[in-house]
Parts: C-alpha cells; sequence; structure tokens
C-alpha cells in the first residue's frame, strides 16, 4: 500500500488494528506505547516519534517498505508525436 502522509499511515494503522480486532489500548499496550500516543498517530499527527511507529508496525505484524517512487510509463505514440515526426 502507498501511504504518502501521516494521515495516510494513521488510517492504515487504524485499519489494521480494527481489522486485528484489537483496542488502542490493547494494541499500545503490545507496542509498549501510550494509548494517548497511538490515538496521535491513527489521527495523523505528523510529529509522532519515528521510533515508536516502528514499534506499533511491529506489533501489527507489519514492515515499513520504502522505494523510489516509480518513473511513469511513457507512451512512445505520444512522445513521437510530440517531436513533430511524421508517421
Amino acid at each position: 500500500m502507498r501511504l504518502s502522509s501521516a494521515q495516510d499511515l494513521g488510517r492504515y494503522v487504524r485499519d489494521r488494528r480494527r481489522a486485528a480486532g484489537l483496542s488502542q489500548a490493547d494494541l499500545a499496550a503490545r507496542a509498549t506505547v501510550s494509548r494517548r500516543w497511538l490515538s496521535d498517530l491513527e489521527l495523523g499527527k505528523p510529529t509522532v516519534e519515528l521510533g515508536l511507529v516502528f514499534k506499533v508496525t511491529s506489533a501489527l505484524g507489519l514492515y515499513v517498505d520504502c522505494r523510489p517512487e516509480p518513473e511513469p510509463e511513457i507512451d512512445l505514440d505520444a512522445y513521437l508525436d510530440s517531436l513533430g515526426g511524421e508517421p
């Protein structure tokens, strides 16, 4: 899943927590973070501590995979047309 903001991450963590049948208190205890901190994460607070984010994702059985954004596919015909070439 592609996440591009703190809000995206918060929604994803909340959805995964709910899918696992965990309350915020349950997940907070499992991840050894406070329930209030977890609530801030789920609300998309952009200043949450990154190390704690990894504790929560790990407690949910998730991992973070960072990779470069893929290059957009090029429509070769459209590109050649833009150069003004004759078919």
